[in-house]
């Protein structure tokens, strides 16, 4: 029943399907803010809502058809700016928001930016879903992030600043503060600061200095009093320091930004010197690797001398102060090699990721409520003298983080196996973990002990590269046997697998989930696992870690789809199989829940559900290419997004079936990266108790009317709110009441 790739063609689309010639071409998605007095929600609100020009009739154009994945991204960001924006978010939890805006744009810099400025200046006229080459891409990120990052700091400064200030978290600018505050922070800069600062002068003699990464800098412009000859400096700020430094013996929680510290003590750094202005400034680099693995002999070496040159990526954004001079700000341009479109104006403070330590002051009033995870009701108290394995033979049962807890499920999973004289052999593939992880002490512990340990650490794992490596050797060291993935292919897939001697016979124990083994972003991170001994799991994951551990072509698997072999196939085949059902006449329906939905070919395979009359519902956290609600195209398409306390991660994918439902779970998005350039695994949930509460968990988000975002046809993004009489339903907050009803 699988179909051949679709023809996403110009002639093809035209000849498939009904187009309105007045939907919108040039959409930038935007979300919407309702009801909202405060002037920022008001700005939203009237950015979204500004004419688009009309493409003219009978002009067929792919932005038709799909949303382009860079501002698909921004929309997501801005929508999580939103929640620092909503009045309804605790205070200190509205701080944490604008900071994840800040840390989520600078990756999306260092890693799609820098991408798309790679492409042009490569000269690579290449097209994206939507149609625009990489300078009209480019173009259209900027246009699109400029006044979502001025409105940002606008709030930062007129809205949350105050808001902080009235309720007792006061970030002070210098010179606001009394002169006994101004001498603690000059004996602050004295001790502990000059010690650490180095100003570099920028002159034919001194030439400009390297500037890291994601540093916050001040250019000093100073004058000789001999010689009235005036030069610049740079300072850089340093980041071994609190970013704000708290004033001491203060009934409130006082804070002034380090950078002013260091800008009110400057005669210092420049004895005999006029300090005539200062400005601070941040650059971000391209840090993505670059690794020729084909031709890397050793993985770990090729990837440490690239983390190494990854210091010195070029530029692709600088951040100033707005109100620095043309001639600084010209010069700075010039000597980072990047162009005015690179540069970013910022009213107020530059950095505001650092927002981050402020949200976690002990002020649980202005927090959420304190969450902790429950036991799940398979592994509490009453059956403490059962192992593990003992439990999971009674019956497969799925676990929800972080409502259950990781530690009493998966760490507890494979502790138990590390010490259980029993377990002959345990294999897992870790993608990132936390620092100090108790899940690779656990494998370190169960090689001392004789067992057979393989582990597949993923060294590719963006920005935990360093801290891979390490684990890899620690884990070496101790005797496992590690593997660093397959050439080209990043192991993103989360499972476990243990196989244990029980009498004459071996048993083998999987645990397959949508989230990392990390117990640290288990408690904030929304994901699924599944425990099972199905001989079908065990037998399909042992072949996995062959296929990942030694050499096999291994096409076939019993249950699991596995990419890059054979998921997008399977994908595809439960996507028409639906189709084929609609036509003779049953009532067909597909839910999928992931981060992201970019591949064309599934978005294509999607669209011809909806047009013979499938209902598609889909949750999608982040980026989404797929034009929902168009007419002739996907009237039949629904997209949601929810954003919330919890990082929803978890992928679940239902099919109705013809009635016989069929569900899965596992670690991919619906993205080219996912099904062809990265090893990755989805799991049918076959126990029907199982497929009804995955049932109930999308029926639930699907019902949410508080943290929920609808996509429009064209691209805007609206906020629900409960209707006049209806409560407000936060799905993540009815998960928590599940299991802690004070949380109702």
């Amino acid at each position: 029943m699988t179909k051949p790739k679709r023809d996403l063609s110009k002639k093809n689309l035209e000849a498939d399907v009904e187009i309105p010639v007045d939907l919108p071409v040039e959409v930038l998605p935007h979300l919407e803010s309702v009801g909202e007095a405060n002037k920022v929600l008001l700005e939203l609100e009237q950015s979204i809502n500004q004419p688009i020009n009309k493409r003219p009739e009978k002009t067929i154009d792919r932005s038709l058809y799909f949303f382009n994945r860079e501002l698909s991204w921004i929309a997501f960001n801005k929508r999580v700016l939103h929640e620092g924006v909503d009045s309804r978010t605790p205070l200190l939890e509205r701080a944490k928001f604008c900071a994840i805006f800040s840390t989520n744009l600078d990756e999306f810099f260092m890693v799609r930016v820098a991408g798309v400025k790679k492409k042009f200046a490569e000269q690579l006229d290449i097209i994206t879903d939507d149609g625009l080459k990489p300078d009209k891409q480019l173009l259209a990120i900027r246009d699109a992030l400029v006044p979502l990052v001025t409105m940002q700091h606008e709030f930062f400064e007129n809205t949350l600043r105050p808001e902080l200030h009235k309720h007792g978290v006061k970030l002070l600018d210098y010179k606001n503060i009394d002169k006994k505050h101004q001498h603690y922070l000059t004996t602050y800069f004295r001790e502990k600061l000059f010690p650490v600062l180095t100003p570099l002068a920028v002159d034919p003699a001194h030439p400009f200095p390297y500037i890291s990464n994601l540093s916050l800098n001040l250019v000093v412009l100073v004058r000789d009093r001999e010689t009235g000859e005036e030069n610049f400096a740079r300072v850089k700020v340093p980041n071994v320091l609190p970013r704000f430094v708290r004033i001491p013996e203060t009934k409130d929680h006082t804070f002034v930004p380090l950078e002013q510290v260091i800008a009110h003590n400057l005669d210092s750094l420049f004895p005999g010197m006029e300090i005539l202005s200062y400005y601070p400034f941040r650059i971000t680099r391209d840090a993505e690797l670059d690794i020729e693995e084909e031709e890397a002999d050793d993985l770990i070496s090729a990837l440490q001398e690239e983390l190494r040159k990854q210091k010195f990526g070029s530029v692709v954004r600088m951040e100033i102060a707005n109100d620095v001079p043309l001639a600084i700000r010209q010069e700075l341009i010039d000597q980072l090699g990047i162009t005015e479109a690179d540069v970013y104006d910022i009213p107020g403070l530059i950095g505001l990721g650092d927002l981050m330590a402020i949200s976690f002051l002990p002020l649980p009033k202005y927090q959420d409520q304190p969450w902790k995870s429950v036991t799940h009701p398979r592994l509490k108290e009453s059956d403490e003298h059962k192992n593990i394995f003992d439990i999971i033979r009674e019956g497969d049962f799925l676990v929800h983080h972080p409502y259950q807890s990781f530690t009493t499920t998966v760490q507890r999973f494979i502790e138990e196996a590390a010490n259980d004289p029993q377990v002959l052999a345990i294999k897992q593939t870790l993608y990132r973990t936390s620092g100090d992880s108790p899940i690779v002490h656990a494998l370190i512990r169960a090689a001392e002990n004789g067992k057979q340990v393989a582990v597949l650490v993923e060294l590719k794992a963006r920005f935990d590269e360093a801290n891979n490596i390490l684990w890899a050797r620690k884990l070496e060291n101790a005797g496992v046997h590690v593997v660093y993935g397959l050439k080209n292919l990043k192991t993103h897939t989360k499972t476990a697998l243990v196989v244990r001697q029980e009498g004459d016979r071996l048993v083998r124990y999987v645990h397959i989930g949508t989230g990392n083994y990390n117990p640290k972003t288990a408690r904030f991170y929304s994901d699924l696992g599944i425990f099972s001994c199905c001989d079908d799991l065990g037998a399909d994951l042992t072949d996995l870690f062959n296929y990942l551990t030694g050499y096999s072509r291994q096409r076939e698997y019993r249950k699991l789809l596995v990419a890059p072999v054979n998921m997008r196939e399977k994908f595809l085949h439960l996507i028409y199989r639906e189709i084929e059902h609609q036509k003779q006449g049953y009532p067909s329906y597909i839910i999928a829940k992931m981060n992201s939905l970019v591949d064309p070919e599934i978005i294509s395979a999607l669209y011809e559900a909806s047009q013979v009359g499938v209902n598609v519902d889909l949750i999608i956290r982040g980026m989404c290419c797929l034009r929902p609600k168009v007419k002739g195209l996907s009237d039949r398409i629904r997209v949601i997004s929810v954003i919330g306390r919890f990082l929803e991660h978890s992928r679940i994918f239902y099919f109705s079936n013809g009635g016989d439902e069929q569900v899965y779970i596992g670690s991919a998005d619906w993205m080219p990266r996912n099904l062809d350039a990265r090893v990755e695994v989805v799991t049918p949930v076959e126990e029907l108790s199982l497929v009804k509460e995955l049932k109930q968990i999308l029926e639930i988000v699907l019902a949410d009317n508080r943290q929920t975002w609808d996509l429009k046809s064209d691209g805007t993004y609206i906020q629900r709110h409960p209707k006049d009489g209806e409560p407000e339903m936060s799905s993540q907050k009815h998960f928590m009441s599940q299991g802690r009803p004070e949380f109702a």
